[in-house]
């Protein structure tokens, strides 16, 4: 029965409350036809095709973008990554610009490229120093022709607990991994502009993603440059200036052995040494930088790569606080500082027997093969 208002005096009921009960109007909603429905579906269904279509085809259209006879500057081009990059774009027929401060290392790796075919120009240059960088552009754009493409690759690693480190080790992070690639980007964006677009593409890491212990001021600097990366991309895409920011796992690039030493030297440079060789954890040089290149050619916003890093920074989008669960129990595994006086190596000036086991024979592979060998040997570990 229909619910029912009382109308008080009315109601012919016995035993009622001596009111009339009038049945309360009731709404009728009118449900969506199997017809509007299924035609709503289809609408939709053709909408994301239609969008995943035009993504396709406007990806496909950048996928065009050639590196032939293209200016591309590589700020630590020297060796490890960026050496790698080097190769695989004088392959393609860029006409490269090395950025390093070892003039020795920078030889050597001018040497290399030109025996292979690639037109290279090699530039002393400490990225920390804004009037190096303007005369270095000044002059790659001079010999070169223009600056179409920029790879702000060049870095430093401090591994070892937060009570080791110092103040200068946070600036001179902040320094190489901040101010270096904020000084080219503004340096380079002139001619770009003048071009009518370019190319910029930051090498940040997963630990610009989560904040990895041991690794403080490295990660505290890559954040900074996650965060510069982001907002030039916003800022620039409409000038048809497409900036790509990269956060690589661990990576064999052979550079484990010049990376800066705090605290128990010998245990720190072990377990860095040994979490960047193993396959499982790490990523083959090579590979990288194919997928660093074909990023750089889409103009795609960002890449992650490895797949146990993209896992690991879902988990700490998804979850923060598990994330930092597991870190903070990775800490406690990680070596205690040793002395609190912050007295800085070199990895290679660190060995035990378990960085020089057959379990790190890939990295030293890598680090004769990327010129890290004799990297480093002019610079004292400030």
């Amino acid at each position: 029965m229909d619910e029912a208002v009382c109308v008080r005096g009315l109601c012919p009921r016995k035993n009622c409350c001596g009111s009339l009960q009038v049945p309360r109007p009731v709404t009728v909603v009118p449900k969506l036809s199997m017809d509007r429905m299924k035609n709503s579906m289809l609408l939709a269904g053709s909408a994301l095709l239609a969008g995943v279509a035009a993504g396709f085809a406007f990806s496909r259209v950048r996928t065009r973008y050639s590196f032939r006879g293209r200016s591309v500057i590589i700020t630590g081009g020297s060796r490890g990554l960026g050496l790698e990059l080097a190769r695989q774009l004088a392959k393609e027929g860029a006409r490269l610009t090395l950025i390093a401060r070892d003039p020795y290392v920078l030889k050597r790796a001018e040497y290399e490229l030109s025996a292979i075919g690639g037109d290279v120009l090699a530039i002393t240059c400490d990225i920390r120093q804004q009037n190096e960088v303007n005369e270095a552009v000044v002059r790659s754009v001079t010999t070169m022709g223009n600056a179409d493409v920029l790879i702000n690759n060049a870095g430093i690693i401090q591994v070892g607990p937060m009570d080791e480190m110092k103040l200068p080790d946070f600036e001179e992070a902040m320094a190489a991994h901040f101010f270096g690639p904020l000084y080219f980007t503004m340096a380079v964006l002139p001619h770009m502009r003048a071009n009518g677009g370019g190319r910029i593409v930051n090498i940040a890491s997963v630990g610009g993603k989560i904040a990895v212990p041991h690794l403080l001021p490295y990660t505290a600097s890559k954040f900074a440059l996650v965060g510069l990366s982001r907002g030039l991309r916003s800022e620039l895409i409409r000038k048809k200036i497409y900036v790509t920011t990269v956060c690589p796992g661990l990576m064999r690039t052979g550079s484990a052995r010049n990376v800066i030493v705090k605290g128990n030297h010998r245990s720190e440079y072990a377990w860095f040494s040994l979490s960047g060789s193993l396959p499982l954890l790490s990523t083959n040089a090579e590979r990288a930088a194919r997928r660093i290149i074909e990023a750089c050619r889409r103009g795609q916003a960002q890449l992650v790569i490895g797949a146990h890093t993209k896992a690991a920074v879902i988990l700490n989008e998804i979850c923060p606080s598990a994330t930092s669960l597991v870190l903070s129990a990775m800490n406690h595994l990680l070596p205690a500082e040793k002395s609190g006086t912050g007295e800085a190596r070199r990895g290679h000036e660190s060995q035990s027997r378990w960085s020089q086991s057959w379990l790190t024979r890939l990295n030293e592979k890598a680090a004769w093969k990327n010129n890290e060998m004799l990297a480093g040997r002019h610079q004292p570990a400030t």
